[in-house]
């Protein structure tokens, strides 16, 4: 892959994660749950301005070497159009168990993450005003979702069609969305998909909530390794750690994982500053 190709590449991969925080952020104000700040959201654009680029250049890292190394999956979802009958319901489907599959790798790596890498992890759960922009990591995990995640699934499933790029933009419009503060939910899908009310229990600051609904895209892993809660009717509560801070500025983005468990202690934790004045 030339220089040219991968100026092209980081083009389009901005492009289109800029459209799924576009169309969210639009629909995020037209539907407003909660009051939420201007500046921060302003925040979450720069940090994942950084994040974006990274995360590009572990992908194309990965596949660069799997390329030299002549490695390929050990299965290939096939396009199953003579089963489905029709290309965009071959896509969908082979997407979908694509997305249940990496779903089972990133249910793994959320949870070695918050076992054995929570400084690091941290840092997304310090959010306190959770939103489509506001749905960032801190920048090492490019690298730790490259190892623990993107590895891992590029070794064991491979899915190619010509309608991919479609379907991803779709799945990357739900993962982010499941953290948007918005009134609609996915109602009874809740049972299988992942919405925003089931991923705000996983970001909960009531310890009763602490250490549950680790998927992302489907409920099936935490039905299954019983880290499920179904949050109730109404039920929406506040989020953020008792550790640390969202960050406000660059410096304490990248700086926050020397500092999670040394400021602030779990009965000691400093009341929320007021909203901007700017709102959803």
């Amino acid at each position: 892959m030339d220089a040219a190709n991968l100026l092209l590449g980081l083009k389009q991969h901005y492009v289109g994660w800029c459209l799924v925080f576009a169309l969210l952020t639009a629909f995020e104000l037209l539907n407003p749950r909660e009051r939420q700040s201007l500046r921060l959201r302003l925040v979450g654009v720069g940090f994942w301005a950084v994040l974006l680029a990274l995360s590009f250049v572990a992908s194309v890292t990965l596949a660069l070497t799997w390329q030299v190394l002549n490695v390929r999956p050990l299965f290939a979802i096939p396009s199953m159009q003579a089963l489905v009958g029709g290309p965009l319901a071959a896509a969908i489907l082979g997407a979908v168990i694509a997305a249940v599959i990496h779903d089972f790798f990133f249910y793994w790596c959320h949870r070695i993450q918050h076992r054995w890498l929570w400084r690091w992890h941290a840092v997304h759960h310090s959010i306190e005003e959770l939103n489509a922009v506001n749905s960032y990591h801190h920048p090492s995990e490019a690298i730790i979702s490259l190892l623990l995640l993107q590895l891992p699934m590029s070794l064991l499933v491979g899915f190619e069609h010509p309608a991919s790029a479609i379907v991803t933009l779709v799945l990357s419009l739900h993962l982010v969305w499941i953290h948007s503060p918005t009134r609609i939910t996915l109602g009874p899908l809740r049972a299988v998909l992942v919405d925003n009310r089931f991923h705000r229990i996983h970001h909960s600051l009531e310890p009763r909530h602490f250490d549950t609904n680790f998927g992302a895209f489907t409920t099936i892993w935490d039905r299954l390794f019983g880290t499920c809660h179904m949050p109730a009717r109404g039920e929406w509560p506040k989020v953020g750690i008792a550790e640390a801070r969202q960050p406000r500025d660059f410096g304490a983005w990248v700086g926050q994982p020397w500092q999670v468990g040394e400021t602030v202690t779990a009965g000691d934790a400093a009341p929320l500053p007021p909203a901007g004045s700017a709102t959803t």
